[in-house]
């Protein structure tokens, strides 16, 4: 049996955590990455949780690895993978799978997530998350690889809705349908990132709501929030997720819309380019939780979103 599900912060944890003016829900983390790692290291305890790229810490000897450790004195860590390539038709890496086992047995995080993607073919690894046709034999695989990790970590993962640039011919269902077969069919949970459904929507125009409509809150964990930059191509413009900006007014709102309707849920600001000093990102880690604990957007909005 797949381990059970229980309450991720203990009743006696304060709902707000003050850093100088800043004051923090305990629902919000950030991503660690490692520019900042001797900052939370220093200056402890910031918030309740961090995120991790889980590959980032797989070799137990790492100076990393042995900061992570230290940090998982004062918070509560998720892993947040980019690697086991579920899409792909072969069998998820073996190797790959017990490291990252090895890395929960050692942390023992809240949450294990990774992607609706692929980067994996024949044993070449592709340096992206690559978009999947929706059909029933891509379904099919999916599932397949999802409950094979599910089983040998022995827990529920979530997966995480991916941004999209580019749509395949032979698919015969959406994307959200996907998704949500893919939860029924596994029994996995969700990680909804709102910015990539943001992005997808103007891409490929179709409305947010029709998405997250369709998306089972029930079944979501955690919400990713993040900035995305605008290219303009020959044949017009297209949004990308770079995670390289504050989080935008829109996806604000989206959050906003979200929680209010179905409650709060464990939300990460994520910054992986460009990435800024880190009260910049305790900045908008401070935005999530003003709305969760007020319901309202702060008065701070992020700067708003710009061509590159």
């Amino acid at each position: 049996m797949l381990k059970q599900r229980t309450f991720l912060f203990p009743h006696d944890l304060k709902k707000e955590f003050h850093v100088k003016h800043h004051t923090f829900h305990d629902h919000v983390g950030v991503g660690l990455r490692t520019p900042h790692l001797d900052y939370f290291s220093q200056n402890t305890p910031l918030l309740s949780w961090l995120e991790i790229h889980s590959e980032n810490y797989f070799q137990p000897n790492a100076a990393e690895r042995h900061q992570l450790h230290a940090l998982r004195e004062q918070y509560q860590i998720s892993c947040h993978g980019i690697g086991l390539s579920l899409g792909s038709v072969e069998r998820v890496n073996q190797k790959h799978l017990a490291q990252l086992k090895a890395l929960i047995d050692a942390i023992d995080p809240i949450l294990v997530s990774d992607h609706l993607s692929w980067s994996e073919n024949g044993g070449h690894y592709f340096n992206d998350l690559l978009p999947l046709p929706y059909t029933e034999e891509a379904l099919k695989v999916f599932t397949r690889n999802v409950n094979e990790v599910q089983n040998y970590l022995q827990r529920e993962i979530l997966i995480e809705n991916p941004s999209s640039y580019v749509k395949f011919q032979h698919s015969t269902i959406s994307e959200w349908e996907f998704l949500t077969e893919v939860q029924q069919r596994t029994d996995c949970r969700l990680l909804l990132d709102l910015n990539n459904v943001y992005v997808s929507a103007f891409n490929h125009g179709f409305d947010c709501d029709t998405y997250l409509d369709a998306i089972p809150a029930d079944k979501v964990d955690e919400i990713h929030l993040a900035g995305f930059t605008i290219k303009q191509l020959d044949k017009g413009e297209i949004w990308i997720d770079t995670h390289s900006r504050p989080v935008s007014d829109e996806v604000w709102q989206l959050f906003a819309q979200w929680t209010k309707k179905h409650g709060p849920r464990h939300a990460l600001i994520e910054w992986d380019l460009d990435i800024p000093a880190p009260e910049v990102l305790l900045g908008e880690a401070h935005k999530a939780s003003q709305l969760l604990l007020q319901g309202t957007i702060p008065s701070e909005q992020s700067e708003s979103r710009k061509a590159s």
